[in-house]
């Protein structure tokens, strides 16, 4: 994509403002939980301390009621945080729409920007007021790359200069690479509990993949769609007729979505629920299907070894009970094996990458939920739109 980057510009004595994701999980203490969204922030910020800036970084946290402060959003654990991992001090800046002080060489974090009034409603007077601040916009936030915000899109819009991040351009490459040039076979993971909420990205993939694979919820769809019994297993009959067009539109331009040979059921939805691996065709009318069975995950280890390009979001079983998990664990070191490029996104992929220990050797792990699949429907993300058209200006 076209877009200005931070990497290639001049910074030395500018005033540098970064939108990050920050948004970490905390426990009710407040302690954070998980930091990988601040360590993969990390970069960016240091990089432009070394280009001399002065750099002001902010971030959403939570969702505050616009125009109220709540120390249970507040920046400060953050602030600790972020100074920690950068070896110096980062001060956490309150009330800074009216000017920050912060010289070239030195780091402040800008307080929640969502305690600002028109931060959500991408508010012109509010984005122009932080526009006003700074010489250089940075965004380096995919995460939040698929909502139009004050300090997501409309600062863009009024800033001097708009660019994107390191982190920002990574995401950008990576999809790119993954979707609009891929090395063939382009192999497609969608898992999930219901159609209807991936819908969109299995018709859009449908027109580009040679391989679908399908798991969870939808992939129950699928056997359904085929004339599989599926028991009492979560399924969306009402969309049989969306996942028989996918099944005939790939058909049609020889690619296919393999259908599970056989599965691993239970009578209960449970943890410790006894666990029986089936033909797909066996399944009973109180069986509940929790994952795809041995010979199956054999099938799509060997697609996934043959691929140029690999796609994954979702796991394709209740991963979650030891029972159900090996269908997931096939496909993640399969993934791990291949010699294809592989990009990974979604929160529930990015826990069974971590749970099987491969995230080393997948390609690119996405940082963005919404966005990363936002990206795959073939949605604009106005985030990344409203930079395009700065770098085209």
């Amino acid at each position: 994509m076209n877009v200005l980057r931070m990497a290639d510009l001049d910074l030395a004595g500018k005033r540098v403002f970064i939108r990050a994701d920050l948004n970490v999980p905390q426990d009710d203490s407040g302690a954070i939980t998980d930091d990988t969204r601040i360590r993969a922030s990390v970069p960016g910020i240091r990089l432009a301390l070394e280009k001399g800036a002065a750099v002001m970084v902010t971030s959403h946290l939570g969702r505050p009621t616009e125009g109220q402060f709540s120390e249970a959003d507040s920046l400060a654990p953050i602030a600790k945080r972020l100074g920690e991992l950068l070896g110096r001090e980062v001060p956490l800046v309150r009330d800074w729409l009216g000017g920050v002080d912060v010289k070239p060489g030195a780091v402040v974090l800008l307080e929640n920007c969502r305690f600002n009034v028109g931060e959500k409603k991408n508010a012109d007077e509010l984005a122009q007021k932080m526009a006003a601040l700074c010489d250089v916009y940075v965004n380096d936030a995919f995460g939040t790359a698929h909502r139009a915000e004050a300090t997501t899109h409309g600062i863009a819009k009024f800033a001097k200069v708009a660019c994107a991040g390191p982190l920002l351009a990574a995401e950008l490459d990576a999809l790119g690479k993954a979707l609009a040039n891929p090395r063939r076979p382009l192999v497609a993971i969608v898992a999930g509990s219901k159609v209807s909420t991936k819908l969109t990205i299995l018709k859009t993939l449908s027109e580009r993949v040679d391989r679908l694979i399908v798991g969870g919820g939808i992939a129950n769809a699928f056997m359904l769609a085929a004339g599989l019994p599926i028991g009492k297993s979560l399924c969306e009959p009402d969309l049989l007729p969306e996942a028989k067009e996918i099944l005939v539109m790939m058909e049609a331009r020889g690619a296919k979505v393999p259908i599970p040979t056989d599965v691993v059921v239970a009578k209960t939805f449970a943890a410790d629920a006894p666990a029986t691996v089936k033909a797909a065709k066996e399944v009973e009318d109180d069986d509940m299907i929790l994952d795809i069975g041995p010979a199956t995950a054999k099938h799509y280890a060997g697609i996934l070894g043959m691929a140029g390009t690999i796609v994954w979001n979702g796991p394709v079983g209740v991963f979650e009970f030891e029972a159900f998990g090996n269908g997931t664990k096939e496909v993640a070191d399969a993934i791990a094996s291949s010699k294809a490029f592989s990009i990974a996104g979604g929160g529930d992929t990015l826990a069974a990458i971590a749970k099987y220990g491969v995230t080393d050797r997948i390609g690119y792990i996405s940082t963005g939920g919404g966005a990363f699949l936002e990206f795959l429907e073939g949605k604009v993300l106005p985030a990344v739109e409203i930079l395009e058209k700065r770098a085209a200006a």
